[in-house]
């Protein structure tokens, strides 16, 4: 670990959140890879996965982005130390809402007829490459912010708790990328077509990690408004999209279990390493 904080101290945190949020990515498409050697996959593990990812988005939402912004705050706004996590919160949430009503996408276990935003023709295997794209930006928002908050030396933010997020951000990328990418597999796509789209499903990371980070290094009075707001969009995320996702099936103790699990991890991550 000290090794990973040297090196990441030593580069231009724009670069940081690249390199940062660029392995996310890969994770993504190392578990998206694994439709080379399953063509099934029991409805009971997806679950259990989707779980675990939205549990250590809930938990790096606090730890990671609302506890620093909360620190930076009150010293930043000292008369009113709540109000940029409060703001940053509610438009990081009404920012995904928006992308949410517009752009077209189906939930990974949703059914065709089930697809949201406008109207569009577009075939179902775009629009669940769309829906975990939507699921990606605050991810990728986050560690970026992250990095660009610890760059500018702000209490409550630290390279190594950058270094934590992007950690626990790849360890649930890894089932949701398997999540992807197996359900193209089943409906019947080649194992090469359900990879591409797994992994895709992530590209967005890097953009997002990259404009985080610039944005608070060359804004630095929004720092404490800018991780709330990705915190936001993360609690979004899991609430509208992972959860539901989740509970349409009878393994829904299963994704429970996989929640905790996925919670507790991020959590340890973060207190140990932030």
């Amino acid at each position: 670990m000290e090794t990973l904080v040297k090196f990441f101290s030593g580069i231009d945190p724009v670069v940081a959140a690249l390199i940062a949020t660029t392995f996310t990515w890969l994770v993504t498409a190392a578990g998206a890879a694994l439709v080379f050697f399953f063509k099934t996959m029991h409805r009971a593990w997806l679950d259990a996965m989707l779980g675990f990812t939205g549990g250590v988005m809930v938990a790096a939402s606090f730890w990671s982005l609302l506890n620093p912004s909360i620190e930076m705050s009150e010293k930043m706004y000292p008369s009113m130390p709540w109000m940029p996590a409060a703001v940053g919160f509610l438009m990081g949430a009404l920012f995904l809402f928006v992308l949410d009503k517009k752009l077209p996408h189906l939930h990974i276990n949703f059914k065709e007829e089930e697809k949201e935003g406008v109207k569009t023709q577009l075939h179902k295997t775009v629009l669940l490459v769309l829906a975990i794209t939507l699921h990606n930006i605050p991810e990728g928002l986050a560690v970026g912010v992250l990095f660009g908050a610890a760059a500018t030396g702000m209490d409550g933010a630290t390279i190594t708790g950058a270094i934590a997020l992007a950690i626990g951000i790849g360890i649930q990328n890894f089932p949701e990328g398997f999540a992807v990418a197996m359900p193209l597999r089943r409906a019947g796509a080649s194992r090469m077509k359900s990879f591409w789209y797994g992994q895709l499903s992530a590209i967005v990371e890097p953009i997002a990690g990259v404009i985080g980070a610039v944005a608070v290094i060359y804004m630095q009075p929004i720092l404490p408004f800018a991780l709330a707001f990705a915190a936001g969009a993360m609690i979004f995320v899991v609430v509208e999209e992972v959860i539901p996702e989740t509970q349409r099936d009878k393994y829904t103790d299963l994704a429970v279990l996989g929640f905790i699990g996925g919670f507790l991890v991020m959590m340890v991550l973060d207190v140990a390493l932030g």
